[in-house]
């Protein structure tokens, strides 16, 4: 099959919580050595310029952005036409007071008040212009005292070489309650069913995703997820997490299963997109810790081949690696 380059940039660092332009500062001093048109994407994760560890919504109300407006989709539209490719991030969404939710009630404080904003995704193209958005659909358990949950996932249709993408954010990789992940073979695979329903190609995931030990956005769950070597925290912290990027990889299971495992789940229904033999897979995550919970970084490119039986890491970085990964590899032309 004949193939196209595809170059993507991950920025992978600690943001202090709270500190908005002092993490786009470092974003900026990170990011400044790209040359224009040297990117076709470049990824910042989930909430990276406010911090993500807000216990309610009297706590993240200063750090809500409007969505055109706000200070990472300025940053975002400069950076975007200044290196002339598409650049997305994360951010906690200002939502118009219609979209507003009711408290969800309970023992606890953080939940008798209002549901204000969105954990949101923004994208822009090469020449500054807002590509579209995203809100996170699978809230964390974290995300509940103050997100309203998007209304699904959405692909978008951008120009040679990304093609057919979806953009999603980090808790949209795991199983949607009250659904239960018990076996790798059945799922639930929400996510990745999407990814085949709808012929993507490349998929972007903005996490802010807690390391294992932190009780991090991570099912309990019984499947044999084992597709990678494992590690723990007691490892060079230089290295990649092997255990959460296996889990990564897991989640994503029927777009490398076996041809017998396809076979077994094709559901092809009239209108859908046929499914891409391979779909690139871009994880941004952060690093650092934010009220004693530590962030797993390891920030990876997968390609995920139909029917290999296993996914394939292309590059990535360590759990704690402060810095931009480039990184160039082919994608099939469709």
């Amino acid at each position: 099959m004949p193939a196209t380059r595809l170059r993507v940039a991950v920025v992978q660092f600690a943001p202090k919580l709270g500190q908005v332009q002092a993490n786009i500062a470092k974003a900026r001093e990170l990011c400044k050595g790209l040359k224009p048109r040297s990117l076709d994407l470049l990824c910042f994760p989930e909430m990276i310029f406010s911090g993500y560890l807000f216990p309610d919504t009297a706590a993240i109300t200063p750090y809500l952005e409007h969505p055109n407006t706000g200070p990472t989709s300025i940053f975002c539209s400069e950076l975007a036409r200044r290196l002339e490719c598409f650049v997305a991030a994360g951010y906690p969404e200002k939502l118009e007071s219609h979209e507003h939710a009711p408290p969800l009630g309970g023992d606890s404080s953080s939940f008798r008040q209002p549901r204000i904003a969105a954990n949101s995704a923004v994208m822009y193209g090469p020449t500054g212009e807002r590509i579209g958005g995203y809100r996170k659909t699978n809230l964390f358990k974290l995300d509940l005292p103050w997100a309203v949950p998007g209304t699904g996932f959405t692909t978008m249709t951008l120009p040679h070489p990304l093609g057919l993408t979806t953009l999603a954010i980090c808790n949209d990789l795991n199983v949607q309650e009250p659904a239960v992940w018990e076996t790798l073979e059945g799922g639930p695979y929400e996510l990745a069913q999407h990814c085949i329903r709808s012929g993507t190609r490349l998929l972007i995931l903005l996490n802010a995703w807690l390391h294992p030990d932190e009780d991090g956005e991570e099912s309990d769950t019984g499947a044999d997820s084992r597709t990678m070597p494992r590690n723990n925290r007691d490892t060079d912290e230089m290295e990649p997490s092997w255990e959460v990027m296996n889990y990564w990889a897991a989640r994503l299971h029927p777009l490398w299963a076996t041809v017998e495992s396809a076979a077994k789940k094709k559901d092809k229904k009239l209108g859908e997109h046929k499914a891409p033999d391979e779909l690139l897979v871009v994880i941004c995550n952060r690093f650092g810790d934010e009220c004693g919970n530590a962030f797993a970084g390891s920030s990876v490119l997968m390609s995920l081949r139909k029917g290999t039986g296993r996914p394939r890491v292309l590059h990535m970085m360590g759990q704690r690696e402060e810095g931009v990964g480039v990184w160039t590899t082919k994608m099939g032309v469709q």
